[in-house]
């Protein structure tokens, strides 16, 4: 897999509670630029679970399976994103408990290797045009803010 892209913030908030709001995928429209939320999982989802995550660029919407990887309230939450039987990415949030406050860290690794992967790198760019990294880098540091606001609230 490639290196992962990776941001953080300090958030004046208890882990536990951040887990709740993160791992609530249903919810993340309100933290995230470019993802509209979540259908399928329940608002604590459980290792192995599966949703159908919901993203929007301007006009263009669409829809993937995710699957849960970890879920360990306070600790880490995390997912893979796939097309189909086609893997896509890797998002993980992980919280690391500090005096009255929580660091938390998005980091996304792009799965698209292997003989799927030029093709999903193709119809990305369509979509997504430019680096894939900065672009998302700029949305998690978005996420990471209107999360900050929302669990410091």
């Amino acid at each position: 897999m490639a290196e992962p892209v990776v941001e953080s913030v300090v958030i004046q908030a208890d882990a536990g509670r951040i887990y709740d709001l993160i791992a609530d995928v249903a919810r993340m429209g309100e933290w995230s630029p470019e993802a509209t939320g979540a259908h399928g999982a329940g608002s604590s989802p459980v290792q192995g679970e599966r949703f159908i995550g919901a993203n929007r660029r301007g006009q263009v919407r669409w829809y993937t399976v995710c699957t849960v990887l970890d879920a360990e309230r306070g600790t880490r939450f995390a997912f893979d994103v796939d097309f189909g039987p086609i893997p896509l990415s890797r998002w993980a949030y992980d919280l690391q408990p500090q005096e009255g406050a929580t660091k938390v860290t998005e980091s996304w690794v792009d799965r698209r290797e292997g003989i799927s992967g030029p093709p999903m790198k193709l119809m990305g760019q369509l979509l997504i045009p430019g680096s894939r990294p900065a672009h998302n880098r700029a949305t998690m540091v978005e996420t990471l803010q209107r999360l900050k606001s929302a669990a410091e609230s």
